[in-house]
């Protein structure tokens, strides 16, 4: 199966690469000519328009577009979707608001087109280890994309699913960070207190390493935080703040319109907001975390 990719950027590019090497063909789009040049040197099909992106791929059509959420979904979408035919399927793998989502699927469905929303987990160790996916959409839509998503997923089959119509993926996504908020914070907060206590002159490196074997804590996150510490043990030179991309704020949200307490994610989200004026040592942690794990830009200190 052909996939067309537009937006060709860090999580773009690594899953058309990672495509590419299960035997997918890629066509590949970015608004930067220089990243197309980039990936057409490595030997993947690529376009210099939407147009041209559109004559490449054969009917029918699967379009992946990861580009930021908001309004660049639907800029994409009101570009590509007069060069699209009936049948043809665009896939939105980014992080966007799953009630834009079901806004757009429907005004897709009325010109014969479908979408597919991917909630995609795996940060910039997916092109490795695969990614987690959640799908969203018609059975139609979503059923022939199997090979693709097999491709994709950490464990094969085993690494993604339909999890229900259009919205459905990026609602999974979007609890899946606020989940993800609740357990940094408490990883941060925890070696916070590790580093802060002057009792026992405590190595937090040598215990974030033993925690990693067998404990009830361990998780990849825990991985990721014992590198951190162990390439920078105070952590110095980055700054204690800590952004959020929005899906924790809609978790939020969502908790507060289905009566629902959060009071874990809530309070993380709310740490983050906080650490725009604040320079502790969880924030610093927070913010190499998401490094670590995401690839997310770190603010250097005094930056």
């Amino acid at each position: 199966m052909e996939i067309g990719m537009i937006g060709l950027g860090k999580m773009g590019g690594n899953m058309a690469l990672r495509l590419l090497r299960h035997g997918r063909r890629v066509v590949g789009f970015d608004l930067s000519p220089e990243v197309v040049s980039e990936y057409e040197q490595s030997g993947m099909a690529v376009a210099d328009s939407l147009e041209a992106l559109a004559n490449r791929c054969a009917a029918p059509r699967r379009i992946w577009m990861m580009v930021p959420a908001g309004a660049p979904v639907d800029e994409t979408l009101a570009a590509l979707a007069p060069l699209l035919e009936a049948g043809d399927v665009v896939i939105d793998g980014g992080n966007s608001d799953y009630r834009n989502t079901v806004r757009r699927a429907a005004a897709m469905k009325e010109r014969g087109l479908r979408l597919v929303d991917a909630g995609v987990s795996g940060g910039v160790w997916g092109l490795a280890e695969g990614y987690c996916l959640m799908a969203g959409g018609d059975a139609e839509a979503v059923e022939p994309l199997a090979p693709v998503f097999d491709a994709l997923a950490c464990d094969g089959a085993e690494g993604w699913a339909h999890v229900g119509p259009a919205g459905a993926g990026h609602f999974a996504k979007m609890v899946h960070n606020g989940i993800e908020y609740g357990m940094m914070q408490a990883y941060a907060e925890g070696f916070a207190i590790l580093a802060g206590s002057d009792r026992f002159d405590l190595d937090a490196r040598a215990i974030a390493e033993v925690w990693r074997h067998g404990s009830v804590v361990r998780s990849w996150l825990l991985d990721l935080t014992a590198d951190a510490l162990k390439e920078n043990a105070d952590l110095g030179g980055i700054a204690p703040f800590v952004p959020d991309s929005g899906e924790g704020r809609w978790t939020v949200r969502e908790a507060i319109d289905l009566n629902i307490p959060a009071p874990v994610i809530t309070a993380s989200l709310l740490q983050r907001i906080q650490s725009r004026d604040d320079r502790s040592f969880a924030h610093r942690l927070l913010s190499a975390m998401r490094n670590r794990f995401g690839g997310h830009s770190v603010k250097e200190e005094g930056a």
